[in-house]
């Protein structure tokens, strides 16, 4: 399912102020731990300049940030109503000097290329418009022997865990979300952007066609989430 820039972002504006909350209570608060892991792909990388893109309120970056010290992290997010909640929670943790939070479009980067020595995306590659496009930008802003890290959601290579999966996304969330925000539509549509993204083999392939090598990918929670890294050569 391609997704459209401008519906995305208008409904990401619309429910910035219930996304962390909304995000922790359907993961259980296991999304914290899915970060952590995510960031210590990172750790045998150098770092001093780190992007995230589709950082939206900043979770990812501040992750990096407590995890493994880079001298600087630049965030850029195409929704502002996000990218203002991410800029207080900085602020609030006193990161300021480290991570900075910018408005910009991942298939459009503003950035030279070979700028950063990794770059992270949580839970947004899904929302692209166009995949292939945002791919090729960050290999393109990555340095030399760089790394790409992308947590995502999947689905859940077992059929038992996949129905059980199925039923919450589809049937719990919508309604759990309408009673607690007013608007079932973005708990209809992560569902419906986890069930029709490429994952595993599918999103790999795409990774090196775009020009990624030693591609690999590392599920956890029965698949529920995928890791995927991938270095510029």
């Amino acid at each position: 399912m391609k997704q459209d820039k401008a519906q995305v972002q208008s409904m990401f504006n619309s429910f910035a102020w219930r996304y962390d909350f909304l995000n922790h209570l359907f993961s259980l608060n296991i999304d914290k731990l899915w970060r952590r892991k995510a960031a210590n792909e990172l750790r045998e990388t150098l770092l001093n300049k780190v992007l995230d893109v589709a950082t939206g309120t900043a979770d990812m970056a501040i992750t990096v940030q407590k995890r493994l010290k880079p001298k600087q992290i630049i965030g850029v997010d195409i929704s502002e109503g996000m990218l203002a909640i991410g800029r207080q929670k900085v602020e609030k943790k006193g990161l300021e000097r480290y991570i900075s939070l910018e408005h910009g479009d991942s298939e459009a980067l503003p950035f030279d290329e070979q700028s950063f020595d990794a770059v992270t995306v949580a839970f947004g590659v899904r929302n692209f418009e166009n995949l292939e496009k945002g791919l090729t930008e960050m290999y393109r802003v990555l340095k030399i022997e760089g790394k790409i890290v992308i947590l995502e959601l999947s689905v859940p290579p077992n059929r038992v865990f996949r129905a059980v999966f199925h039923f919450y996304f589809f049937r719990i969330m919508p309604l759990v979300g309408h009673l607690l925000s007013k608007d079932a539509h973005p708990c209809k549509y992560l569902p419906n952007s986890v069930q029709s993204f490429p994952h595993g083999a599918e999103f790999k392939e795409k990774m090196k066609k775009c020009g990624f090598s030693e591609v690999k990918n590392k599920q956890l929670s029965f698949g529920i989430v995928t890791i995927y890294t991938g270095k510029k050569k």
